[in-house]
């Protein structure tokens, strides 16, 4: 019994890497919606509908700083401060210890009657320790914050997407956003006016 060759849907005019359900015999679940704008003005105009709708897990992707995006997104004070606080604290201590259990308790030295240990002669020491401590907590507080190195994300097989560092700002609503909805959160993008919408796949 002959069979006829499948016939393949004709090519698209993007050269975005399209899903192919030959490859994939279940379809790779969503990861959200990216809508791509082509200016400022229109993408924090969007980026206030988002928050305005109540949604929590979504992002917005801009080649360079935008004044005042962080109120319009509804974006919260990160708690990194505290942290450095607490590291710098922690090194002026632990500079303090240092210092102290070195001169005074494990090699006292006597110099011309001078105190064995003295606060004001060890504030260089306790200076660098409370500054490394803090560095240290800023650098590293920073990278697990922001969830860093990050070796893949689903909108790195996006080729438009590659336009964040350039002339195109995104908005990126995630699918595990408690509010999302395929239906109603496209269509809530569709106001927006977006010069394009597409749905980002997980990797299967």
């Amino acid at each position: 019994m002959e069979t006829s060759p499948p016939t393949l849907a004709p090519p698209r005019d993007t050269d975005e890497p399209r899903y192919d359900p030959r490859h994939h015999p279940h379809r790779p679940e969503i990861y959200g919606f990216m809508a791509e704008f082509a200016d400022v003005t229109t993408v924090v105009a969007a980026a206030r509908k988002v928050r305005d709708a109540g949604f929590t897990q979504w992002d917005m992707h801009s080649p360079f700083p935008i004044h005042g995006i962080d109120k319009a997104m509804g974006a919260k004070p990160t708690i990194l401060p505290w942290l450095v606080l607490a590291g710098g604290i922690f090194g002026f201590l632990a500079g303090l210890l240092l210092s102290w259990w070195t001169n005074a308790i494990s090699y006292p030295y006597l110099i011309s009657g001078k105190p064995i240990w003295s606060f004001a002669a060890n504030i260089p020491v306790i200076f660098e320790t409370t500054v490394l401590f803090a560095a240290f907590t800023a650098v590293f507080g920073m990278l697990i914050m922001n969830k860093l190195p990050l070796l893949y994300h689903p909108l790195f097989k996006h080729r438009r997407f590659r336009r964040a560092t350039s002339d195109r700002f995104f908005i990126v609503i995630e699918a595990i956003d408690p509010l999302f909805s395929e239906d109603k959160t496209k269509a809530l993008l569709e106001s927006m006016k977006p010069t394009s919408i597409e749905e980002v796949l997980e990797e299967d």
